[in-house]
């Protein structure tokens, strides 16, 4: 199973809205909302996965600037 994080005050390094996920051995950051690596590495097969999850996730994935605020954020429903 896929871990997706969203961190609080979490727009230092990568100014972009983003996702941190981790896969087995794995851990990319991808960015909101084109789902593109912009750290890290991922097999292909999470790759399309997390990319169609932040499809899917798009409106709710707006929140990352309520997280960047240090506000509550809504949960999202997980990857499967």
């Amino acid at each position: 199973m896929a871990t997706l994080s969203m961190f609080f005050r979490d727009n230092r390094q990568h100014k972009l809205p983003h996702i941190h996920v981790a896969y087995q051995k794995d851990a990319a950051i991808f960015s909101i909302p084109d789902g593109e690596i912009i750290e890290g590495q991922m097999k292909k097969p999470q790759i399309r996965l997390v990319q169609a999850w932040i499809t899917l996730h798009t409106d709710e994935l707006a929140d990352w600037t309520l997280a960047v605020d240090g506000k509550n954020i809504y949960k999202i429903e997980p990857l499967r």
